[in-house]
């Protein structure tokens, strides 16, 4: 049975953080997804192996039973059960007279546990371990990650995705964060013997936006204004992600000065009609190329403010 080492396909340590995990499934997956290899089945069979991969070792739980148990991690409780009994018989085998066999169906001598695991779990069932080989497990889930504009994740639509031949067609919920991950329940690998299909999860990859940066559910963004209208007030133009509307400007604003506009950020998942604030960054600008007249002006003004 060959020993399937998830670390080695991701190309990272055992010691390798969540974050280096992450890193390293997204550069390959890019290089390897079958819309890039259409044809290419060794892309397609390695892009599977590193779904798995990612599926195992981005998992806290999943990934301390594959350290513990390596390909075997499903069936860690079935390892510990088989550990105790082979252990049992091997002391039971120990205080037996010479010449009397323990076992009614051939002799463990010398192999070592893995292989008795082996024969429990993989290919080389003996008749008493027949149920085990009936039994039914769940399939392997598959990993995906779907880019997004910000404005995309802005707005609550579909997108078809093409996996192993299917399209499925998926509603993505408006608000969704960066790094979020969604199940689709039954898309996964088949099962065995009968048993469910595995999952798919999709996680969200949300783009930088040039205009937007969004921190949670708020939006921050920066607005210039004239140097009169921040001497004197007045109203500038703002843009939102759904178009554009007026904020008034209070006489004698500061430059970095912070506006907030309730309910003009980013919608709250899965929560209609909530949103969170807008908030904007005054750049007041200093007039240039100034006429004889306005210089002479300033001139004045600043006569003034020295009384």
């Amino acid at each position: 049975m060959a020993y399937i080492d998830y670390y080695n396909i991701l190309g990272v340590g055992k010691n390798a953080s969540a974050d280096d995990i992450k890193k390293a499934y997204r550069q390959k997956a890019r290089k390897l997804h079958p819309d890039l290899n259409p044809n290419d089945k060794e892309a397609h069979r390695k892009f599977q192996q590193l779904n798995e991969a990612n599926e195992v070792l981005s998992d806290p739980e999943k990934r301390t039973k594959y350290d513990k148990y390596g390909e075997n991690w499903k069936h860690g409780e079935e390892y510990e059960k088989a550990q105790q009994q082979y252990q049992q018989q091997q002391r039971q085998w120990s205080g037996q007279q010479a010449g009397q066999t323990f076992y009614t169906e051939g002799d463990f001598s010398d192999t070592d546990f893995s292989e008795f695991f082996h024969s429990m779990f993989g290919s080389g069932f003996t008749q008493r371990e027949t149920r085990h080989a009936n039994r039914k497990y769940k399939g392997g889930d598959y990993q995906a990650e779907l880019r997004l504009s910000l404005r995309q994740a802005m707005y609550t639509h579909k997108q078809t995705l093409n996996l192993d031949g299917r399209n499925i067609r998926i509603t993505i919920p408006a608000g969704a964060a960066d790094g979020q991950k969604i199940k689709l329940a039954g898309y996964g690998q088949p099962g065995i013997n009968g048993g469910p299909n595995g999952d798919l999860y999709i996680t969200f990859a949300i783009e930088d936006d040039p205009e937007f940066k969004r921190l949670g559910n708020d939006l921050y963004t920066s607005v210039h204004v004239g140097l009169y209208t921040a001497v004197l007030g007045g109203e500038v133009k703002v843009n939102t992600l759904d178009g554009q509307v007026k904020m008034k400007v209070k006489p004698g604003t500061q430059p970095g000065t912070k506006v907030r506009l309730k309910g003009k950020g980013f919608p709250v998942y899965k929560k209609d009609d909530q949103f969170g604030d807008l908030i904007v960054t005054m750049k007041v600008e200093v007039p240039q190329n100034l006429s004889s007249k306005e210089q002479e002006l300033f001139v004045e003004l600043s006569k003034l403010n020295q009384r």
